[in-house]
Parts: C-alpha cells; structure tokens; sequence
C-alpha cells in the first residue's frame, strides 16, 4: 500500500472512532436541540465580538414547521440571547412565535436562502470586522492556509450591493449568487455563511471570519507583492478533510460545550 492509500485509511479510521451528530426520537425534541444550538451560537458571536449594535442574525429552519425558521429578536444584545426569547418567523416576515419584532434585513436575506436551499436547516449573517474589511475588496478568499482551504471553490462573492436589505429581491439575489455554496461575501456588508445544521453555519461563520483575518494580515505583510497560494491538488485534498460538512459540524462542539459551561442561562 503506497503512502496516499496508508494516509487515507488512516484517515478513514479516525472518523469512524468520532462522535456523529445525535439523531432524534422527535421532531419536537430536534427542535429543542435546534433551539439550543442557535442560541449558544449567538453568545459565541458576542464573545467573539461578531456583534455590531443590532446588526446581524442566525436562523435556525425548525424541523415542525420546515416554512417558517427560528431567529434571534431584534433589538436583543447576542449576548442576552436564551431559547427562551428566540422567535419564530414565516417565509412572508410575520412572527408567528415569540414576543419581539423580526429584523427585516433578517427575513429578507434567510427566508430566500431558506427558500431556495432545501437543504441549508441553518444561516448565518453577522458585520464582523475583518468580515468587512475583506469584503471591501471586492474579492474572494485565497487558499492561503489549510484553515481557509474549508472554502476551496466553496464561496462567492455576491457583489451587487444595494444598501441596506429590506427588499425581498435583494434577498434573492444573494440567495442566487449563493447557489449551492456554503459561503459568500457579501461585498461592502460582510460575511454569509449556511450548512444543514446550526453547528456548521456557525463554525463556518467562525472560522470565515479569522480566515478574513489572516489574508488581511499577509496580504498587509506581503506588502503588495503576492502571496504564495497553496497547490490546487494540496488545496482539494485538504478542503475534503476540513471543508466537509461532518467537519463544520464536529469543530463546534467544543465551542458549544465551553459556552454552555461558562452561560448556562442561555438553555433557559
């Protein structure tokens, strides 16, 4: 066995020794689960500092009622999120569970990726800092690092910014430009990430934003000159051991579990 064929066994063994994501009994008990992951994911983006007055969102698609999607309320801090305050809203804007009004940049950007992505159960939005400064550039990222190769032919950059989005058409075009990617750049706004659960939409978020981060820092370093990319071979190699979605969901799990530990109001 040559040393391609030793390395991919290996690796197959050490994903069957992993923990898979949970399977559910109920759709109401996949629901709570849901429910629990968005809001641990809104404290993590606070405590990452991801938050930007009342700008930004995630949104769960609830399992019961697939047309309708969970959100986070509008005007409430990331950091005071709980499973408790979180609303639910339908593909037309109106809240059908919950006490708080829905950001309308909300359900117009997620209930057209909802919508056009039967297979996306969870989205992610936020105006990050390196998120926007990246996307001032009108580009998409560079297979710089292994970490970033999670995005190797992956993202798109959706450059048709038409200030801010209140129009359901505007949603629609980000939705197309989306298309079956699990990432965008939205230029001049900021950062777009999905995946079929909450864990990976959040860890793509998470790791999209330090991945703007790093090219910013060596393209800075580098000084104009170009920065050394990594092979196209070495690239898809490593985009199929980070890049897929077992992989976005499984880097969450720390996260979660620390988060948890350090606000468990947030299950509240």
């Amino acid at each position: 066995m040559n040393a391609p064929d030793k390395n991919a066994q290996r690796a197959a063994e050490i994903m069957q020794a992993l923990p898979a994501p949970p399977t559910f009994a109920t759709k109401h008990e996949e629901q709570r689960h849901r429910k629990q992951r968005l809001a641990a994911a809104f404290r993590l983006f606070s405590k990452f500092g991801f938050d930007e007055g009342v700008a930004g969102h995630i949104t769960a698609r609830d399992p019961l009622e697939p047309e309708t999607f969970w959100v986070n309320p509008f005007g409430v801090h990331f950091s005071q999120i709980k499973v408790s305050n979180l609303i639910r809203v339908d593909h037309e804007g109106a809240v059908v569970e919950g006490a708080h009004p829905v950001n309308r940049a909300a359900f117009v950007i997620h209930s057209r990726i909802h919508a056009a992505r039967p297979d996306v159960h969870a989205a992610a939005h936020a105006h990050s800092t390196h998120g926007r400064a990246f996307s001032a550039l009108g580009r998409t990222l560079d297979p710089i690092s292994q970490d970033v190769c999670a995005f190797y032919g992956d993202h798109v950059l959706y450059d048709d910014f038409g200030g801010v989005v209140v129009e359901l058409d505007e949603g629609a075009r980000i939705a197309a430009a989306l298309g079956p990617h699990k990432a965008a750049i939205l230029q001049s706004h900021g950062l777009l990430t999905c995946g079929g659960t909450v864990d990976e939409a959040a860890w793509w978020f998470i790791t999209m934003e330090r991945s703007c981060q790093v090219q910013l820092l060596a393209m800075a370093a580098a000084n104009g000159a170009p920065l050394r990319t990594i092979s196209e071979a070495s690239a898809k190699q490593a985009f199929a051991l980070v890049g897929s979605a077992y992989a976005g969901w499984f880097q969450f799990q720390p996260l979660y579990a620390r988060i948890v530990r350090e606000q468990p109001d947030l299950l509240e």
